[in-house]
């Protein structure tokens, strides 16, 4: 077969990515494991009771005004001691605090249920949890599960987090008349550009170097009690629990970070859809965290900050932790607003390998595949199978790999801790992060900024990276920085501007065929 024949071969598996899943036949229960790159157990589902009750049993009412804490909590109760069972929640809006679910429970929304989430911050005490890969205080999660098993959420309902109580919002992200409207209430910074809850969340962070330096110095919950209403949690935490299934339900609109599951094992999550205002500050979608044998599929996301996003710890503590992130499938989902379609890190200490990202479509994200991390994090990031992924209106790179994520430029001198000069290109130790063996084949990019964006190390390149069977348009084309292994074979970039290929610095075994 030819070069022409090949990309022509090439598209048109693109299109067939666009096909619904059940076209697909691939993510259904007996096909997920289809053609797999790498060996892992299938993810054991939940087994729970055939024993359930109503919400509106233990005194639920669903008028969108009484607060069903205490019903959602009789329930639960109930259905412990009874040895597990589903608690349905009918249509209606439950208005409610926090909901803390058990072993051996499905929490089932019907369809036309809202479980609405109090919008007063007091209705979330300060729990000993996690954020951003360490150990930290935070107000308890809406949707809390710690050290649970065979756990369920399903049903077509939907939970809503009641998130702009919580969030700062910035200028930039909305228009005239948003902006306007919500300067109505609240408070802004100094600058005028960034709109709080609350003055009080404003002052926090104006200087939270400080408060989060005297919290911790004591790291008690009364030490952390006067930065309450900044620790916003994620809707759901999921905290060490085994056989997890979320399956139909949307989660939408979280104070920080939608769906969190951290150090979890036999995870599922199925026909999910996961939403966040575009604008939220930290309104990741999905951050898997630590966890091992996981089945995502036929999900959507529109978010405002990484969609599905795989994690494994910040820094020495997400080493010594030393749960990497492992066994993972995704398939047939979408993702529409987010900054990155699918992305490793940048908390992956932990490490991250055996992922297989098969079948999904990025419409309007920033980035699309996105890999960051920077010095001091450790970690490695090896095995990742991303194929026929359809990407069109990325107004950044359609593929980016980017060891400098939030620190200095290649070869830019920073200071020691003798106020010296330090050496521009450190020694290979811990902390050091490491990206290899990495695959990608049918990857269809319709326009991008930039087509491929490659940032290594000096000091460790980023290492096999095989690109087969793609078309990537865009206005610029690859930008190619510190890389030991990289391979395109039947890749066409379609740039406008400047070189196809920009080799940096440090760039060596580069083949194209």
């Amino acid at each position: 077969m030819n070069r022409i024949a090949r990309l022509m071969a090439a598209a048109a598996l693109c299109c067939a990515a666009s096909l619904p899943a059940a076209a697909q036949a691939t993510s259904g229960n007996n096909n997920i494991y289809a053609d797999l790159p790498f060996t892992m157990q299938p993810v054991a589902e939940p087994q729970i009771p055939d024993y359930s009750v109503s919400l509106a049993d233990f005194g639920g009412v669903p008028d969108g005004t009484t607060m069903n804490t205490e019903a959602f909590k009789k329930a639960i109760a109930h259905l412990t001691e009874r040895g597990g069972g589903r608690l349905n929640v009918p249509r209606g809006v439950w208005l409610t605090g926090p909901i803390e679910l058990k072993s051996k429970i499905n929490l089932h929304l019907e369809e036309g249920a809202l479980v609405l989430f109090s919008g007063n911050r007091a209705d979330y005490p300060l729990v000993d949890s996690y954020f951003e890969g360490v150990r930290s205080y935070r107000c308890m999660s809406p949707l809390t599960a710690n050290n649970a098993e065979d756990i369920a959420i399903t049903g077509r309902g939907v939970f809503n987090g009641n998130g702009q109580n919580w969030r700062p919002v910035k200028r930039g992200k909305m228009t005239d008349g948003q902006w306007k409207k919500l300067c109505q209430g609240g408070a802004l910074n100094k600058r005028g550009d960034i709109w709080y809850p609350t003055e009080q969340i404003r002052d926090i962070d104006a200087d939270r170097d400080k408060y989060y330096q005297q919290a911790y110095d004591k790291n008690t919950p009364e030490a952390w009690q006067p930065l309450h209403d900044y620790l916003r949690p994620a809707l759901l935490s999921f905290i060490g629990c085994k056989r997890v299934l979320l399956e139909d339900a949307t989660f939408e609109n979280s104070p920080a970070w939608n769906v969190h599951p951290l150090m979890c094992k036999d995870l599922t999550l199925r026909n999910v859809t996961i939403r966040n205002p575009w604008y939220s500050q930290n309104g990741d979608g999905l951050d898997l965290e630590s966890c091992s044998n996981v089945a995502v599929t036929g999900c959507s996301f529109d978010v405002g900050d990484d969609a599905m996003c795989i994690k494994s710890g910040r820094d020495e503590e997400g080493r010594k932790r030393a749960m990497p992130t492992e066994n993972v499938i995704i398939r047939d989902c979408r993702v529409y607003h987010g900054h990155g379609g699918f992305v490793i890190g940048s908390e992956m200490s932990g490490g991250a390998r055996n992922i297989l990202v098969d079948n999904c479509l990025f419409i309007g994200t920033d980035t699309g595949l996105r890999f960051k991390s920077t010095r001091g994090r450790g970690g490695v990031v090896e095995d990742i199978f991303i194929r026929n992924i359809g990407m069109t209106d990325i107004p950044g790179d359609a593929i980016t790999f980017d060891l400098y994520y939030g620190g200095k430029a290649p070869l830019e001198t920073t200071t020691g801790p003798d106020g010296k000069p330090a050496p521009a290109i450190p020694a290979v130790d811990e902390t050091t992060p490491s990206f290899r063996n990495i695959t990608m084949d049918n990857v269809m990019c319709n326009w991008a900024k930039r087509a491929v964006h490659l940032n290594g190390l000096p000091e460790m390149p980023i290492k096999g990276i095989t690109i087969t069977n793609s078309i990537l348009s865009a206005e610029q084309g690859a930008m190619l920085n510190y890389i030991d292994g990289l391979t395109l074979d039947n890749v066409k970039i379609n740039n406008k501007t400047g070189e196809t290929l920009d080799k940096r610095n440090g760039v060596t075994n580069l083949t194209v065929k």
